[in-house]
């Protein structure tokens, strides 16, 4: 058998390894993304992956309805973490394109496009490795999970099952670990200082965001918009945030500890690489665990 005829007999069986992977991936996402639409997800992949390689204790999530997380906890959320939620069909072109010239400045991959439905499907079905794989991964899963489970349902699943700090998972146990209270009693500063540290919440918790430039930058965007004579319910809509809060992918490990703030985060280098890549520095404006993979 020539060599060119037992390429072409790789590649063969290479694609057809490749077709077979594919549909039985959508009927994983499909069957779990009916099953979403009425049950709650009891644990998800990255509550194993830290369980299993880090021993983490995770904490039971405590599960809050999307009706009763205060409006503007979600309006923070959706300016910072994914403002074309209610727009996109669960991937975001703009902000992978934004992304990747971010990541091509700085020439290292710290900054992701990912929205909310790209978040949730690595939460649920990925681990949180840097991979561009992984990231057309999350594109599949997000785009047949929206076609399938309503985009309430998408951010209510999101915030009830999103990393808040080691172990802790969802904003009802990130509001009983941080302020032992439950999530409606929380104060629209509380909401601020959780919501901000979504970007990076291994490294940083709701007292020491500050020590991160970018994290201390999220959190006065948020103070700007969500000031404190506002009303907690009645936010104002979402609008694009300013390309200096870009943030990090930040379901990997960070490399800086909390207690170690010499060097800063990728969270901050992010920051610095949209000032490289024409957007304004933080100092100017302020935001996003969206995504490079």
């Amino acid at each position: 058998m020539t060599p060119a005829r037992v390429l072409g007999k790789v590649v063969r069986v290479f694609l057809v390894l490749a077709l077979v992977g594919h549909i039985l991936l959508l009927l994983v996402v499909l069957v779990t993304s009916v099953v979403l639409r009425s049950r709650n997800p009891s644990w998800t992949a990255l509550m194993a992956y830290r369980s299993v390689t880090q021993h983490e204790a995770i904490r039971p999530v405590r599960f809050v309805p999307l009706r009763q997380i205060p409006r503007a906890a979600r309006g923070m959320v959706l300016r910072l973490e994914d403002y074309r939620f209610y727009q996109h069909p669960g991937v975001d072109l703009g902000a992978l394109r934004d992304a990747y010239r971010i990541n091509r400045s700085l020439q290292a991959t710290v900054v992701g496009g990912s929205t909310i439905p790209m978040q949730l499907a690595r939460n649920l079905f990925l681990t949180p490795r840097k991979t561009y794989f992984r990231k057309y991964l999350e594109s599949i899963i997000a785009l047949e999970m929206d076609l399938i489970v309503p985009k309430d349902r998408i951010l209510e699943i999101y915030l009830n099952n999103i990393e808040w700090g080691k172990g802790i998972f969802g904003i009802g146990q990130a509001a009983s670990f941080y302020y032992h209270t439950p999530v409606p009693s929380l104060t629209l500063d509380q909401l601020r200082r959780l919501i901000t540290i979504i970007t990076n919440p291994r490294a940083y918790s709701v007292s020491t965001f500050e020590r991160s430039r970018q994290m201390a930058a999220r959190y006065a965007y948020l103070v700007e918009r969500f000031p404190d004579q506002a009303s907690a319910e009645s936010p104002t809509p979402p609008e694009p945030p300013p390309p200096a809060l870009l943030s990090p992918d930040t379901t990997e490990e960070p490399t800086t500890p909390a207690a170690s703030p010499a060097a800063p985060p990728a969270a901050d280098a992010a920051a610095q690489g949209s000032a490289a890549a024409g957007g304004p520095p933080p100092a100017e404006s302020k935001p996003q665990d969206s995504t490079a993979p």
